[in-house]
């Protein structure tokens, strides 16, 4: 029988040389760098669905892996800065926890306005309301507790209780927060019958400010007033903005920017 085996020192390749190590590392490389690809896309992705920017960058994510890494590098990376305050969820409910067991054997007006004010950023505005009142005293006179209580009130939807309070810190002051005490009692007067009081402080106040919640506020006014051609004027004054806009502003104004596009989707485009 003829001998078939490989002889000794023989340079030709046996069965299994494709499988070297060279060909696993190539092999090794490609499967992580796939994988590296495809999660540069998930995390594009997931901050795009969050955040929002323009709709330009989802096709530029899914063409190609570098338009995501372009992404992380334009977009997601700057918004670090923004990130940084959820991390102050953290202490902040920590403090809370402090204040909620001092309170129990220190009852004062001012550990109950910190709490207070402490529970507003939390967007816990019912037991913000509640502080407040225990820290308001016949004695208070600084404007500060009211237009909190005034806008946890309008955040609750409790427009005629928000307008006692905002009514008192804009007579007081009526440059109040850059003009926002003033814009948010035209918002309250909006949403309790008194357009005539809403339109004459929202002319007031925009003269002046150039906040986009007062824009957006006085558009839905002036909407609901069927003022279409007005309402859609200043629900576009809000976009113009962005194109000046720093990139950090830009990126913190987005929810007014969705909240614009929206409202001008729903107004007819002739009045």
């Amino acid at each position: 029988m003829k001998d078939v085996s490989p002889r000794h020192g023989s340079a030709e390749p046996g069965p299994l040389s494709c499988y070297s190590p060279i060909h696993r590392m190539g092999s090794l490389l490609f499967f992580a760098f796939s994988w590296w690809s495809i999660l540069l896309r998930i995390v594009a992705i997931i901050h795009f669905i969050r955040r929002r920017p323009d709709m330009f960058w989802l096709w530029i994510i899914l063409i190609h892996w570098m338009g995501a890494l372009v992404y992380i590098a334009v977009e997601v990376i700057p918004d670090a800065g923004l990130a940084r305050q959820s991390f102050k969820v953290f202490p902040r409910r920590r403090r809370i926890q402090e204040l909620e067991s001092a309170i129990l054997d220190n009852p004062s007006a001012g550990n109950y306005e910190e709490l207070a004010d402490l529970y507003l950023e939390e967007g816990k505005y019912a037991r913000a309301r509640q502080c407040y009142d225990k820290a308001i005293s016949s004695r208070t006179d600084s404007p500060d507790p009211f237009y909190r209580r005034g806008v946890a009130a309008l955040f609750m939807g409790d427009f005629a209780a928000a307008i006692t309070d905002l009514e008192r810190v804009v007579k007081q002051d009526p440059k109040y927060d850059f003009h926002r005490a003033a814009a948010l009692l035209a918002h309250a007067y909006a949403n309790t019958g008194e357009p005539a009081k809403a339109d004459a402080l929202f002319q007031e106040v925009t003269k002046i400010s150039t906040s986009s919640e007062t824009y957006y506020n006085y558009a839905c006014f002036l909407a609901s007033q069927q003022r279409t051609a007005f309402a859609r004027e200043w629900a576009q004054r809000i976009l113009d903005k962005k194109p000046t806009m720093p990139g950090y502003l830009r990126r913190r104004e987005r929810p007014w920017f969705r909240k614009a596009e929206a409202l001008l989707g729903r107004l007819p485009k002739s009045a």
